[in-house]
């Protein structure tokens, strides 16, 4: 059997002040290059942890109720990462790996807290398996905390 933790972290801060990143709203037409970055970003730790299928993502009809929470930041026509921002929650914040190392997971991460304190004050959660050792830095680096820590076994 395998198991692993997943962690609950919380924000209860404010917006950062930053420059305004120039977010797109999910279209269909980006669904391929989604999928493919999307796909890349997770494949070693679903195949890490045993979460099958590798490959989540593979139909645009997975995406149903959720797009329109989807935000893109692009260069030129190339995906440079992605946030979903769903109420108070921030979900699936990606960052295309040739765009790796350059501070764009931060960018996109300060963007969502923006953009979720726009709407609420509630405190902003994420979930965060505890394999994603630099997803998890990033986090609590800009002010989130774990709150909860699951043990998931599969």
């Amino acid at each position: 059997m395998n198991s692993f933790f997943i962690y609950e972290m919380e924000y209860t801060g404010s917006s950062f002040e930053t420059d305004e990143l120039e977010m797109l709203p999910f279209y269909d037409d980006y669904y391929s290059q989604y999928e493919q970055v999307y796909n890349e970003c997770f494949y070693d730790m679903r195949k890490a942890l045993d979460i099958e299928p590798y490959d989540f993502y593979s139909d645009i009809r997975q995406m149903n109720g959720k797009k329109e929470n989807i935000f893109l930041l692009m260069e030129g026509e190339t995906i440079i990462g992605s946030v979903g921002c769903f109420g108070a929650e921030i979900d699936d914040l990606i960052v295309n790996r040739k765009y790796h190392g350059r501070g764009y997971g931060k960018q996109l991460l300060i963007w969502a807290i923006g953009h979720i304190r726009e709407y609420t004050g509630e405190p902003i959660t994420l979930h965060v398996a505890e394999w994603n050792k630099r997803a998890v830095e990033l986090y609590t680096h800009n002010g989130f905390v774990i709150k909860n820590k699951e043990l998931i076994s599969r």
